[in-house]
């Protein structure tokens, strides 16, 4: 079993709950690194003093905050944590929201959480009542140096913990230069993408839905690594116009013989 990477409590009202955070997903994602392409031998990137012009072992690199031009301030790693103060290994809730009015926007990274020593009763009390009612605690806490919003909920049998987004992290639609379209969809047009996206529609499974894109290229991979010339694709010509009823109706066609 993987061990926890932070213990504390969750705080509300005069409860106290001992928890255990663990880490509930994973990255996937294909990782390349840079080589030398007359050699093929690895690139190393190494710390040099930009005022000595030398390499700097790494024992002597600390972190900095710039104050002024090239002037900075010094911290080691028990006077950052020392802003946390006493709340370094405490989850507090705020506050309770129906866990469904918060918007998917908000969210960023899922943490699972286990009972913590001792914690097994309030932790369940805890589970069992969010759960019952449907609602998630809002609250925060300091982990890796830096304060997280989060939303504790409940979830297959045991409480989740995500860290959302602070407000002022979003970047309003209204700032995005969006070309608004020539003419707005007729009544008919409308209807037919509802008949489709209904002729489309299902419950969500996420086990259904794998990453085809990292397949395909850890493919491309091993048929290079065999010697096979990888040909690309010519970009398909894209219509600048296309017949919105003829596409939808098409559409809706294939999904109906999908489905049969």
């Amino acid at each position: 079993m993987a061990r926890s990477i932070w213990n504390g409590t969750i705080a509300f009202g005069l409860m106290t709950v001992p928890v255990k955070l663990h880490t509930a997903t994973e990255s996937k994602t294909v990782h390349f690194h840079e080589v030398h392409l007359d050699d093929g031998a690895r690139i190393e990137h190494r710390r040099f003093c930009s005022k000595e012009d030398k390499e700097v072992p790494y024992k002597q690199v600390v972190k900095g905050y710039e104050v002024a031009d090239d002037e900075y301030v010094v911290l080691d790693k028990e006077e950052v944590a020392a802003a946390a103060g006493d709340g370094a290994h405490r989850i507090d809730v705020e506050h309770f929201v129906d866990a469904a009015d918060i918007d998917p926007v908000f969210f960023d990274k899922t943490y699972w959480l286990g009972a913590g020593d001792d914690g097994g009763g309030p932790y369940r009390l805890l589970h069992d009542a969010l759960e019952k009612t449907g609602r998630a605690g809002i609250g925060r806490f300091t982990f890796h140096d830096r304060e997280y919003l989060t939303a504790v909920r409940a979830r297959d049998g045991v409480l989740v913990l995500h860290t959302l987004r602070f407000a002022d992290e979003l970047v309003p639609a209204s700032d995005i230069d969006i070309a608004a379209p020539s003419r707005g969809p007729g009544d008919r047009e409308v209807k037919m993408a509802a008949q489709l996206i209904d002729t489309l529609h299902e419950k969500f499974k996420a086990d259904k839905y794998e990453d085809e894109y990292r397949a395909a290229v850890l493919d491309v991979v091993k048929r290079k690594a065999k010697g096979e010339e990888i040909v690309v694709a010519d970009e398909p010509e894209s219509d600048d116009a296309p017949d919105l009823m003829a596409t939808l109706k098409a559409s809706l066609d294939g999904a109906k013989k999908g489905r049969r």
